[in-house]
């Protein structure tokens, strides 16, 4: 039986004075792709910031690892951090830091390594994205967008992580870079054994990456299934998201 990597259940989250969430109930599964989506305001990025820790939900149970995360210790919390790695929409990469440094931020963050053993290993991350060399010392407004994205994914997978966060990957990308991402999302899956979890709106990626969609929608999820089987579904919001992208 495949373990799970993260359980979500009866998560609920009340928010500006109205319920996001009601009633999200979701596994993730070892070794799989899986993204969230749904309409505009249906809460997808809300369910992501419940899972990095970064919003308390309302009511409900998050485990990830098998771990309870609202009943995580400062200890413990920084322990589990560190077997995930998130890449943030438009990469975010810190600006008066040079690619190399920004990858080397986490290592600083949570490790005690050696300057120098940190710089051989942020240049290896850069290597394994597909980047040159010489982009480690370049700053992030030097690089076109594929080239930043890529750096915001060596940044991501910098500790080695088991679980890794994606927040619309290929939006801003041209087509041809955002397929060249798609590639690396599946290369890195298979290369470091990653679990990941996207939100992304890309159909294109959707249909090549993923191995299930969880589609948000009334508070909950609808419907968790293969993009093709997905795209078949007769919910009403199911139908009018596809049918507005197609």
């Amino acid at each position: 039986m495949t373990e799970s990597i993260i359980e979500i259940s009866q998560l609920k989250n009340y928010l500006g004075g109205e319920w996001v969430h009601s009633d999200v109930n979701l596994t993730v599964k070892k070794g799989e792709i899986i993204a969230i989506i749904g309409g505009s305001g249906s809460g997808k990025t809300t369910i992501l910031r419940s899972l990095l820790m970064l919003l308390k939900p309302t009511s409900g149970t998050i485990k990830i690892f098998g771990q309870n995360i609202a009943t995580l210790n400062a200890q413990e919390t920084d322990q589990i951090r560190r077997r995930w790695g998130m890449m943030f929409q438009h990469s975010a990469l810190f600006s008066a830091m040079t690619v190399v440094e920004n990858i080397m931020f986490p290592m600083d963050e949570f490790t005690n390594l050696s300057p120098d053993f940190k710089h051989r290993l942020a240049m290896l991350k850069i290597a394994m994205v597909g980047l040159p060399k010489e982009a480690g010392g370049k700053f992030p407004a030097e690089l076109s967008g594929g080239m930043q994205r890529r750096a915001a994914a060596a940044r991501a997978i910098a500790m080695d992580p088991e679980l890794l966060f994606l927040d619309e990957p290929t939006t801003g990308l041209d087509p041809r870079s955002a397929r060249q991402f798609d590639e690396l999302i599946l290369f890195l899956r298979e290369a470091l054994q990653l679990t990941i979890v996207m939100v992304s709106h890309d159909l294109a990626s959707l249909k090549k990456t993923t191995d299930r969609i969880a589609f948000v929608g009334e508070g909950k999820i609808l419907c968790v299934a293969p993009m093709k089987e997905l795209m078949n579904n007769p919910h009403p919001l199911i139908v009018d998201y596809f049918k507005d992208r197609t």
